[in-house]
Parts: structure tokens; C-alpha cells; sequence
């Protein structure tokens, strides 16, 4: 099973650090990572594999989102089912 987790907001130092810093103690695994920084904008795609994690997945949608409330980013964290849903007529 996999997630994929957006990031977007103004550049700072250690955003990438403190995204997959939470994947590690969730047991999430990157398999991913595409990431650009646009003038002073950061903007990330990380896909990760979730098989293995060690809570539920709404706790780390929740501490993925305290995350970015604290940074002042946009950090989405999607199962990859409600993804596929969301693309495919």
C-alpha cells in the first residue's frame, strides 16, 4: 500500500528533513521524491509505502498536518486508493 504526500509553501531550510523525519517514525518507507523550489516557493511530491507503518493512517495525516501548520506549508498526505478514485472515470 502506498501514500502520496504534497508539500507546498515558502522555502526554508529542513523541509524535506522533517517530512520523511516523520515517515521514518511511522515506519513509511519514500519510495519517491520530486521536489522544486520556484523563486522562494518549495513544491514536493513524495510517493511513500505505507505496508509497514506502525499507527494508524489518520495519525499520520494528522501529524503530517501539524507539521505544516507549524511551517506554515500546504502538506497533503493521500492513501494511494482515494487517489487512483479521485483519477479514474
Amino acid at each position: 500500500m502506498r501514500a502520496v504526500v504534497t508539500v507546498i509553501g515558502k522555502d526554508t531550510v529542513g523541509i524535506l528533513h522533517k517530512v520523511s523525519g516523520i515517515c521514518a517514525e511511522f515506519n513509511v518507507n519514500v519510495i519517491e521524491v520530486t521536489q522544486s523550489v520556484l523563486q522562494d516557493m518549495f513544491a514536493m511530491i513524495m510517493l511513500v509505502d505505507i505496508s509497514k507503518i506502525n499507527a494508524d493512517f489518520a495519525e499520520l495525516v494528522d501529524r503530517m498536518d501539524s507539521l505544516g501548520k507549524d511551517l506554515g506549508l500546504s502538506i497533503h498526505t493521500m492513501h494511494e486508493d482515494i487517489f487512483n478514485s479521485m483519477h479514474t472515470i
